[in-house]
């Protein structure tokens, strides 16, 4: 495609999208995209509940249990940190259509590939590799769904696509324990078979999301304002036809000077200069629930084995439990966030987490919890710490300038994630490994006490990002003033 002639345009676009009413088409665009967390969530918790039977004799590959939901895990967040960052970068030069299709198609080539695995340096790999195709997902997939939803409807359903990664994990918990289920598959053999069926629906998704159009918002700074014009004038009529109706006038429009690209350096200073305050909000919120939820996910099974003497085949029947927690909390709350607003439910959902999270911790250390009252807890608490944890994505997607929102998502995503989804599997499964209770405690102690942080953090720098488009949350880079 030959280079594109920039200039200074004036447009409505984002207006008439944020004008629109909830359609079919709009469910497309969350069938499309949104089903990728639940691949996430099936991809993790099958490696969380199969994290036993690898190490177990005859399973086909040499690991220990530690291994695999440490070094492991650890992997596959490090690959979905760098994936996020490269492919964020990509993703606001290139497109956000292009990216969400190569990222999903390196999911599922080292999904497949870890299948086939027979040594551990394979398993790390091949982690590796999926978890980068999921970490360029996040980044490519939040900012095109946020710029294609309208802005009443924003918070709502962002919190929701998020959440569905627990859908994801209900279907892997379950699909392990038939897997894992030695009267039916070998020992060599089931744990293979739960990589195929992430395979499939990635399959699926990938033919679905072919329909899925490019962000106008992203054509029209690209130069691209006559695709980004026709794109919505389409969207608008299938709208119209569906609704049955005229749809209201749009708001004002934005002046924009179109650009190819936005620099490392312009993008840090947006971040670190001109929104400094946001940008803590971003680590604070990444970091606490990151900690947390990779530690939990990807250890939970080794817990149950620990403690409490749970085969390695029933582990799905409590990690169902939570998961379903996990999910009911987001679609419950989610309305919340667009109606009591940002600041409190965000600031609420990670206090109250963290509080019930730590009087987990203080029973557990106490021995006065089984696996199933130990799950009931983490159920409850998780029904929060889950949409607080959503909200971390939808917070960092539209507090800053559309330029460099897919970047701003990976930043963040990658440098919390780092910081608590590496060391956070490898502390939890050194702590677990002990065999002491008191080492446990204090792991779960660490994520509540990150969790409280967040929510504190939020209560005095939360933005207040309710019922308001994208471009009056954060002003686009390139927008330009009336005199110019």
């Amino acid at each position: 495609m030959p280079r594109t002639e920039l200039k200074t345009i004036e447009t409505d676009i984002p207006a008439r999208l944020d004008r629109l009413p909830w359609s079919r088409w709009h469910w497309k665009i969350l069938i499309g995209l949104g089903t990728v967390w639940i691949l996430d969530g099936l991809e993790v918790t099958i490696v969380g509940n199969i994290t036993t039977r690898l190490s177990e004799k005859g399973s086909g590959i040499d690991i220990t249990t530690a291994q695999a939901s440490g070094t492991g895990a650890a992997m596959y967040v490090l690959g979905a940190c760098l994936g996020a960052l490269v492919f964020g970068y990509l993703t606001d030069r290139l497109g956000r259509k292009k990216l969400f299709m190569i990222t999903l198609a390196l999911y599922l080539a080292a999904t497949a590939c870890t299948g086939l695995v027979t040594e551990a340096w394979m398993f790390f790999l091949f982690r590796f590799l999926t978890g980068a195709g999921i970490g360029g997902e996040y980044a490519a997939i939040n900012s095109a769904i946020d710029e294609l939803i309208p802005s009443k409807h924003r918070g709502r359903i962002d919190i929701i696509v998020n959440g569905t990664f627990w859908l994801g994990a209900i279907g892997g918990s379950l699909l392990s324990i038939i897997a894992l289920d030695t009267d039916i598959f070998p020992v060599d053999l089931g744990w293979r078979l739960t990589f195929g069926l992430g395979l499939v629906l990635g399959l699926v998704i990938l033919l679905v999301r072919r329909s899925v159009p490019e962000s106008p918002r992203w054509l029209f700074i690209h130069g691209r304002e006559d695709e980004a014009e026709e794109l919505v004038r389409d969207i608008e009529e299938t709208i119209r036809k569906q609704s049955g109706g005229e749809l209201g006038e749009p708001g004002e429009k934005i002046t924009i000077r179109q650009r190819h690209s936005i620099g490392f350096g312009e993008i840090a200073g947006t971040m670190f200069k001109k929104y400094p305050k946001r940008s803590t909000l971003g680590f604070s919120l990444f970091i606490g629930q990151a900690f947390l939820y990779n530690a939990v996910t990807f250890g939970y099974a080794t817990i149950l084995a620990t403690f409490f003497d749970v085969p390695s085949g029933s582990t799905g029947y409590y990690y169902v439990v939570i998961a379903a927690g996990n999910f009911i909390g987001p679609l419950v709350l989610s309305r919340f966030f667009d109606t009591w607003g940002r600041k409190p439910m965000i600031a609420g959902t990670y206090l109250l987490s963290g509080v019930l999270l730590l009087a987990t911790a203080w029973m557990f250390n106490a021995g006065i919890l089984s696996a199933v009252t130990l799950t009931a807890c983490w159920a409850v608490a998780l029904f929060f710490a889950s949409a607080g944890a959503s909200s971390a994505y939808l917070t960092v997607s539209e507090v800053f300038p559309m330029e460099t929102r897919a970047l701003a998502i990976a930043f963040f995503y990658s440098i919390g994630t780092a910081a608590g989804g590496i060391s956070g599997p490898l502390l939890f499964a050194k702590m677990v490994e002990t065999g002491k209770p008191l080492d446990t405690a204090i792991a779960f102690a660490v994520g509540a006490v990150l969790m409280m942080a967040a929510g504190i953090v939020a209560i005095f720098l939360g933005v207040k990002a309710e019922q308001k488009g994208l471009e009056e949350i954060a002003r686009p880079l390139t927008q330009q003033s009336e005199d110019g």
